[in-house]
């Protein structure tokens, strides 16, 4: 196959409806793309839906879009709950929840769905990508593409090429990311690619600062906003990605690296087994 360039692009899948997935559909359909977005749940549909048009308020607020590029994000982006929805797409993009086998599943059932030439591209934030593309039948037309949360508002996405990636491949993705206005880093296939390879060592390193009581949760994140310049602090940031997320990441380093340095905190394995997961959950570090 020759490259897919981003202009031959016409139709973009999403599998997952949740932050990460209707973000990428946003950011597609901002760009111009005709979105599929689908998930197994009709209500994370609907909620993932909702959660655009929401999104599109804060912009024109903000005074960076128009009720009219609303309305146009909005028509072209259809949720449905079918896989066989995403069989004309040129690009599946998977956003489904950090679990090595939902992954592998969906990839071989994307695999079966999805017309022969597309692409799959899996947005996992550190699962090996070698590992997923070896579950299809097209791992040359595998590869990762991992964007940062919350998706319209950063500008980074993260390629990761897995062993059987083809040249190709790689450089069509790079061209789907530039084409949404994304800035493309390369990174190698290894667990929790560039960002959580460093942002989530930083996080755990938090959390044991916390549980050596070396000072309150507020005390932390404000001496890391004021001694490093970062617009939130470490445990602030955890709440909201989600406990439940950094604490899988870790699992993938300490595992995936085999070093004692990336062992999860046990306050923040705590903290996942009272189900205080952040944000999302109304607790985490802090009560919302």
């Amino acid at each position: 196959m020759s490259t897919m360039a981003a202009n031959s692009v016409k139709n973009l899948g999403v599998v997952g409806a949740g932050q990460m997935g209707n973000g990428i559909a946003q950011v597609a359909a901002a760009a111009g793309f005709s979105v599929v977005m689908m998930d197994v749940s009709p209500a994370a549909v609907e909620k993932g839906l909702a959660t655009i048009a929401a999104s599109c308020d804060r912009l024109i607020k903000k005074e960076k879009l128009t009720l009219e590029g609303k309305q146009q994000i909005l028509g072209r982006i259809r949720g449905t709950s079918s896989m066989r929805d995403l069989a004309v797409c040129d690009v599946v993009v998977e956003a489904a929840t950090e679990n090595v086998d939902l992954k592998l599943k969906i990839f071989a059932e994307l695999d079966q769905t999805v017309k022969p030439e597309a692409l799959l591209v899996s947005n996992t934030s550190s699962i090996s990508i070698t590992k997923i593309a070896a579950a299809t039948r097209r791992p040359e037309k595998v590869c990762g593409m991992h964007f940062m949360n919350p998706v319209p508002l950063m500008s980074l996405v993260e390629g990761i090429r897995g062993m059987q990636t083809s040249p190709e491949t790689f450089a069509s993705v790079r061209a789907l990311a530039e084409g949404m206005g994304k800035v493309f880093i390369e990174g190698r296939d290894f667990p929790g690619f560039i960002v959580n390879r460093i942002l989530m060592p930083m996080i755990n390193e938090a959390f044991y600062a916390l549980y050596e009581g070396i000072a309150d949760a507020k005390g932390i994140d404000e001496a890391m906003k004021l001694g490093t310049n970062q617009p939130m602090g470490p445990l602030t940031l955890a709440d909201f990605i989600g406990l439940d997320t950094c604490l899988a990441i870790m699992r993938v380093l300490h595992e995936g690296l085999g070093d004692a340095k990336y062992r999860p905190c046990p306050l923040l394995v705590k903290y996942v087994e009272a189900g205080w997961l952040g944000r999302k959950s109304g607790r985490g570090v802090y009560s919302y």
